[in-house]
């Protein structure tokens, strides 16, 4: 989840004039964002007593998946040039504001 999350960011961003850390920073908030908004609504469907459980299993899924889809997020974002969507991905703080910064 977190690696589409990524890849379609990058794929859409045109940002941040090759500085890798501002991207990185992007990237990684706008994975997060995205994949706990999945995780989120799987957890409302969940049964009460199993939601600390699911939501542990998918902390440790998130950590793998964040990890392995950053790089590409990072790469395509580095070779882009557009300071305004890297901003907003950045300072986006719900899955819906950072959507807006790909579309």
């Amino acid at each position: 989840m977190v690696r589409i999350a990524l890849v379609s960011a990058g794929l859409f961003l045109a940002a941040c004039k090759g500085d890798r850390q501002k991207c990185e920073q992007a990237c990684r908030n706008y994975g997060t964002l995205m994949y706990w908004e999945t995780v989120d609504k799987e957890l409302a469907t969940t049964p009460e007593d199993k939601r600390d459980a699911l939501r542990k299993k998918r902390l440790a899924e998130f950590s793998s998946q964040l990890e392995n889809g950053v790089d590409m997020c990072v790469d395509q974002c580095s070779s882009a040039n557009n300071d305004k969507q890297i901003d907003c991905m950045t300072s986006a703080k719900t899955a819906a504001d950072a959507k807006k910064c790909v579309e």
